[in-house]
């Protein structure tokens, strides 16, 4: 039986932030989630995160994990202080319990579950995760006694050979939960910050007779931890880049992969391209020969085939279907829904509303809580009127109808089929099918007015 016990209560000082170090986001997502995420792998009987700094404000972000358990670290007093705090959860279990960092997004589910077999297979107390790396400064070095740990020593405690060692502790931990808790009432705080370490585990076990082994990672930026705002851009840029290239190798053509940004749910279809400084957010799907000109945002939403967003564009929570065109500067908010072949031009708004197969609203447009049919024309500067101060009312506009521009629509009211609506119109009543609706103040014409208007001004101008 397996156990995971997130470490997330640190302060992240050097981020300089209010904010849990944890919640920080890395390519769009909490780091923490990345750990969530490698760790559900290894299909754990119980998963349980220690916070402290900005307790509650952690316990709400993971509202979305209900099978989390908290443990309050307070104060944080080090990593083995941290693990003891899980004690009234974990202690008398047994099998094996993985501590992991919560601010390590790049660790992965091969090497979690790779972990806990060779944990398991060698029978052992503990084991390590390791990482050979080019520049150990500042990391605990991790010293062999053939196949077991003799030692870690910290950078600033160890000798000049043990310094050139480049293995180093990654502070990824399996433990046999039989042992554990009694072996961290061992360990002593009597260090320069007084605080309670996990690796001062190797000692105690070896003295025990217990058996420590250590396991390199294959790729040694899996360990990668997060502590500066600097730490945490390259991680994103990193992240960013392996997905902007699993997108390419899939046939997705980058025109400029640097300013492309992709979050972990997003998926695109094959020969589709995506111009510069685009945002594909959320759970955002985008089919086949799609082209997404620069500068478009899209959040949560579902463009089929063939659909041509241009630039500046923003869609949240919509749908767009085959062969239909969106843009310049068009906001597609949630619920919108465009059918096949459709239209919507520059400085276009819509929310909640769908506009059927081959309809078009080409610009200066306001189309909310409205049901549009198909054929339809939309004139400029037409709006529709849905909220009175107090609810908001649908308008329907039923199929072939034609909408003359600077036309306002005041819900609840229906456009019968094959209808027209004069331009400059208030619609205040249904139009039947077939009907020309006409809804402006008559015209009339002053002869002279604008002579009579200038003569008044001299006249007051010389008096």
């Amino acid at each position: 039986m397996c156990h995971v016990l997130i470490l997330a209560a640190g302060k992240g000082t050097r981020m300089k932030s209010a904010l849990p170090k944890v919640l920080h986001r890395v390519a769009g997502a909490p780091m923490i989630d990345y750990v969530l995420a490698a760790s559900a792998s290894l299909g754990a009987a119980t998963t349980t995160v220690v916070v402290g700094h900005q307790a509650d404000a952690l316990r709400a972000a993971l509202g979305a994990h209900p099978d989390l358990r908290f443990v309050l670290q307070e104060p944080q007093l080090g990593t083995a202080h941290a693990v003891r705090q899980a004690a009234p959860l974990l202690a008398g279990l047994g099998g094996t319990l993985v501590v992991l960092s919560g601010d390590v997004p790049l660790l992965s589910p091969d090497t979690l579950r790779t972990l806990v077999a060779r944990h398991e297979e060698a029978r052992a107390a503990a084991t390590l995760l390791t990482a050979v790396v080019d520049d150990p400064t500042g990391y605990g070095r991790v010293l062999r006694d053939g196949a077991e740990v003799a030692a870690i020593v910290e950078h600033r405690d160890a000798s000049p050979a043990e310094r050139a060692v480049r293995e180093i502790n990654a502070g990824i931990y399996a433990f046999d939960l039989g042992p554990l808790f009694p072996a961290l009432d061992e360990i002593a705080s009597d260090n320069s910050q007084q605080e309670y370490y996990l690796p001062d585990l190797v000692g105690i076990y070896r003295r025990a007779g217990r058996r420590v082994i250590a396991i390199p990672v294959e790729r040694a930026e899996e360990t990668l931890g997060i502590n500066t705002r600097a730490e945490l851009a390259a991680m994103s840029a990193r992240v960013w880049q392996q997905r902007r290239e699993a997108l390419m190798a899939s046939g997705v053509t980058l025109e400029d992969p640097a300013t492309t940004y992709l979050d972990a749910g997003v998926s695109v279809g094959p020969d589709s391209v995506i111009h510069p400084g685009v945002h594909l957010l959320g759970r955002t799907r985008i089919g086949a020969r799609a082209v997404i000109h620069g500068g478009v945002r899209i959040v949560d939403s579902e463009l089929s085939d063939d659909v041509k967003v241009l630039d500046h564009c923003v869609i949240v929570g919509a749908r767009v279907a085959d062969g239909a065109s969106v843009g310049p500067f068009a906001h597609l908010r949630p619920g919108s829904d465009l059918g096949a072949g459709s239209r919507v031009g520059n400085f276009v708004e819509l929310k909640k509303t769908h506009l059927g197969a081959g309809s078009k609203a080409s610009h200066l447009a306001y189309l909310g809580d409205a049901t549009i049919g198909e054929q339809v024309n939309i004139g400029a500067g037409t709006i529709t009127c849905n909220y009175d101060g107090e609810r908001k009312h649908p308008t329907i506009i039923e199929d072939g109808v034609f909408i003359g521009s600077d036309s306002q629509l005041v819900a609840p009211v229906r456009i019968g089929r094959g209808a027209y609506v004069a331009a400059g119109s208030s619609i205040t009543k249904d139009v039947p099918e077939g009907a020309l609706g006409i809804a402006r103040g008559r015209q009339e014409n002053k002869e002279g007015w604008a002579r009579l208007k200038k003569l008044k001004q001299m006249t007051e101008k010389k008096s």
